[in-house]
């Protein structure tokens, strides 16, 4: 029996969250529960609406990206987890192909590499991921920045009850912070070269608008887990 997926969306006020719910209705997949987590949106949450049969739709106030992952991530039943920005979106094959790859590698965590599109969905970068060859080259890169978009990412529910959930300290690293807990834990990971995930580049997004403060929670993490990762790489080696 295919193992059950659940896709998680944080939406709050995206105009784009109607195409990346579609994206998910429409993968070769059948076996994926979708959680749209609206985080206390006041705006387009009619284009949410328009899906209530197709999804589960769980509410609540503004606590930010993190927070609504976890509420989405906690009431999820899936064997895996998958995380959707609400402006960007998933190739039709995405899930399928990522959860035959980890059945078939036993890994607890993948991702892929992905595109940026625009507005309108025209791609203006292809493959920005470089080609991973093993998860000794992946741990390694950690060291100099975060080589994972976490809407790439396919994940064990069970790694949460070993690293934790996101931490919503963090309001535009909170990934960055999961995955270096996640190589801390010394959790197989594994990279598919694939594009199967769109990322959408506009003047709207969260990065777009907060790089100080972006910046600033990259070099607090750094600080925190840098040390640590140089320590777990030598026990590797």
């Amino acid at each position: 029996m295919e193992p059950l997926v659940s896709v998680v969306i944080p939406f709050y006020n995206c105009q784009y969250v109607d195409q990346a719910i579609e994206s998910v209705l429409q993968q070769t997949y059948q076996n994926i529960e979708l959680i749209v987590v609206d985080d206390g949106s006041t705006e387009y949450v009619h284009l949410v609406q328009a899906y209530k049969d197709k999804l589960t739709y769980l509410y609540q106030r503004n606590k930010g990206t993190a927070a609504a992952l976890n509420t989405g991530i906690k009431a999820a039943k899936g064997k895996y987890i998958a995380w959707l920005s609400a402006d960007d979106l998933f190739e039709h094959e995405k899930v399928e192909k990522q959860v035959d790859f980890m059945e078939d590698r036993l890994v607890d965590m993948s991702f892929t590499n992905y595109d940026i599109i625009n507005e309108n969905n025209e791609v203006l970068m292809k493959n920005l991921t470089i080609n991973f060859l093993s998860t000794g080259h992946i741990y390694e890169t950690f060291l100099y920045y975060n080589p994972v978009n976490g809407c790439t990412v396919m994940i064990k529910k069970d790694v949460f009850n070993e690293v934790g959930y996101f931490n919503p300290q963090y309001k535009y690293t909170q990934d960055y912070d999961m995955w270096l807990r996640v190589v801390l834990a010394k959790t197989s990971i594994a990279f598919i070269n694939e594009s199967l995930t769109k990322y959408r580049s506009h003047s709207n997004s969260t990065s777009a608008k907060n790089q100080p403060a972006m910046k600033l929670e990259i070099r607090k993490l750094e600080a925190i887990y840098r040390k640590k990762l140089r320590k777990h790489l030598k026990k590797l080696i």
